[in-house]
């Protein structure tokens, strides 16, 4: 399960309704409870560096990544998550998504935004052990 605030969960929303007709992408910061679920307590913008598709790619700028992470841990944060939008397409995770999905264990929150207007956020957790066996789960999301 992933819990977010009211708050962030509205920014990263607002975040795709910015950026549209282009993917918006970012990170999620928190912390993990004993019972595996992830807790949100801050959202981080990231550049997207694929500039040859970006209504449908994307890609965080490695040095925007490597910055959310030191600024985290100064606040005891860790990465629990990544969000991406889908500008005119279903929040559901696509291929491209799968295959570019490397962080075990993190969220991966999609929001569809259609005609410029956050419709639907999902979540989706990648399990497996490694590139052969990874999938990605739907996930709860609580907003609070």
């Amino acid at each position: 399960m992933l819990k977010i605030s009211q708050s962030n969960y509205e920014t990263l929303r607002r975040h795709g309704e910015e950026t549209y007709p282009h993917e918006c992408c970012g990170v999620l910061l928190g912390r993990m409870e004993d019972d595996g679920t992830r807790v949100v307590t801050s959202t981080a913008r990231a550049g997207n560096t694929r500039l040859d598709s970006l209504h449908n790619r994307y890609n965080i700028d490695p040095k925007d990544l490597i910055r959310i992470q030191r600024e985290g841990r100064e606040r005891d944060e860790d990465i629990i998550g990544f969000y991406h939008s889908h500008p005119d397409h279903p929040a559901q995770w696509s291929q491209t998504d799968h295959n570019e999905a490397h962080w075990f264990g993190c969220s991966y929150v999609i929001t569809s935004v259609e005609k410029g207007k956050a419709v639907l956020t999902n979540s989706f957790e990648l399990t497996g052990s490694d590139e052969d066996d990874k999938k990605l789960v739907d996930e709860q999301i609580e907003v609070a």
